[in-house]
């Protein structure tokens, strides 16, 4: 047990981050599934649509707020900017993740699920990269 425990602590942040990274998809999941389950009809485009946003937007909300206690620790007073930058930094990934997914699925015909867990890893190691350097980084 003490193996463990020393594992985790030397590897805190990165294990506290995949951690609070499932949960985000769990909530992102779970928004978009309520969304189109109660109120928007995913058969219409623009519903289809606006569900998605709708949990993109909650996940990137909660992840915001379990990345700055649980992850990173952040103490930074000034939430609005703090909370900005991670934003940005996720619709960075975000059209990372779609310039991606459209050179490796649309120009080079790559099977759309392996290149959708491709770029999952690598979105997962951006945001990783600018949550730890850009947004919580309290220098």
């Amino acid at each position: 047990m003490q193996k463990f425990k020393e594992l985790y602590l030397s590897y805190k942040e990165i294990i506290n981050y995949l951690i609070v990274g499932g949960l985000t998809t769990v909530v992102s999941l779970s928004v978009y599934y309520i969304s189109v389950s109660v109120f928007l009809d995913p058969k219409s485009p623009v519903q289809l649509q606006i569900a998605n946003i709708i949990s993109w937007v909650a996940a990137v909300t909660f992840a915001y707020f379990t990345n700055r206690r649980f992850v990173f620790g952040s103490s930074s007073a000034s939430l609005v900017t703090e909370a900005g930058k991670f934003y940005a930094s996720r619709v960075s990934t975000l059209l990372m993740d779609m310039g991606i997914m459209f050179l490796t699925v649309s120009l080079l015909h790559m099977n759309d699920k392996i290149a959708k867990l491709i770029v999952q890893v690598v979105v997962t190691v951006a945001n990783y990269i600018l949550s730890k350097y850009l947004v919580f980084n309290n220098k």
